[in-house]
């Protein structure tokens, strides 16, 4: 049995109101060299919604949830913006945490989903000094149950959403973060783990709504919020363009999934609820689209299960997993996803 002080809620971060939009663009852009007038394009997304992301506030319902069910301090910190990682472990050493698990608000291997959070703590803890928290990280959880299914639950009831005529032949339409298809190649410890992954996600949740609705329906999986230069390639297809296919071929309505996130934020928000709609609606395709895990009690219920595993010491064999891909191991090699600091 391992002993743990502490678990830390990681999480991405956003705006909580006009006057933080810009400056939280520049924390996620920082190095980039990401034009002013780019930043200016994208916080116009966030001025649709007041400033204000939803992601801080569900990631407060989380932490409310997990604090509900475990016996250990819960702490969160963000990449992004407040509360900022390197103040949070600043924290934890002040209250006497000695060793602590992290839980990662993202569910699959690529250098911006796993690997920089892990940088990013890494950082966090060298800023703190002396007495820092030595954190460790629980497995991904893309293939876990408590993953999976509130996914199979919400493309069900989305697929009631549909008027019934679109319904028999609705397609589902998987969506997660584009990412530069370089990364994607070299994600995981071998290479491609970051399709390979939402791929079996994606047919794991339509094995599940075929086993709950009587109907198989076809599936797709398509990218959205690219945010690279265009001479760089990144993973298409783009879910607008994929919508426009999808209606010139006659297919009568869509259920869009966003299986790449675990709760709604800007780029649910504003890429699917906002942009793809737009679309759709233009196009005629009826459109309803899924919703995100959240607070769902499966998904509080899998993290705790995950910071259990790890005090626990319990063998893989004893985890649960419900693709060929999982369980994932608690500790990545140093190679794996690499990024422009080297393995590490």
């Amino acid at each position: 049995m391992t002993r743990y002080d502490a678990v830390l809620l990681v999480s991405f971060g956003g705006p909580e109101g006009p006057d933080d939009v810009v400056p939280f663009l520049e924390n996620v852009t920082r190095g980039r060299g990401i034009p002013p007038e780019r930043l200016a394009e994208v916080g116009a997304h966030y001025a649709l919604f007041g400033g204000v992301s939803p992601i801080n506030e569900q990631n407060r319902a989380l932490v409310a949830a997990l604090r509900e069910r475990l016996d250990l301090p819960v702490y969160w910190g963000n990449r992004n913006w407040a509360p900022l990682l390197p103040d949070v472990v600043a924290r934890m050493r002040d209250d006497g945490v000695g060793r602590a698990l992290a839980v990662i608000t993202s569910a699959y291997s690529s250098y911006s989903g796993c690997r920089q959070y892990r940088e990013n703590i890494a950082d966090a803890v060298a800023a703190a000094g002396p007495g820092a928290p030595v954190i460790e990280t629980v497995r991904r959880y893309f293939d876990h149950p408590g993953f999976v299914q509130p996914f199979v639950d919400a493309t069900v009831a989305a697929l009631d959403e549909l008027p019934a005529p679109a319904r028999a032949g609705a397609r589902l339409v998987f969506t997660t973060h584009s990412i530069p298809s370089a990364a994607a190649a070299s994600s995981g410890p071998a290479g491609g783990a970051y399709l390979a992954q939402h791929q079996a996600v994606a047919g794991l949740v339509a094995d599940g709504v075929a086993a709950r609705t009587g109907t198989r329906s076809e599936w797709d999986l398509v990218f959205q919020s690219r945010s690279g230069p265009p001479e760089q390639p990144w993973l298409e297809p783009d879910i607008s363009d994929h919508l426009a296919d999808l209606h010139a071929a006659g297919v009568p309505g869509v259920v869009v999934v966003p299986i790449g996130f675990v709760s709604d934020h800007i780029e649910v928000r504003y890429d699917l609820d906002t942009l793809a709609r737009e679309t759709a609606d233009a196009l005629g395709l009826p459109m309803a689209r899924a919703a995100t895990p959240g607070t769902d009690a499966r998904f509080v219920d899998m993290l705790v299960e995950l910071v259990r595993e790890r005090r626990d010491d319990v063998p893989p064999q004893d985890r649960r997993a419900l693709s060929p891909l999982g369980p994932w191991p608690d500790v990545c090699p140093a190679t794996c996803c690499p990024g422009r600091r080297g393995p590490r």
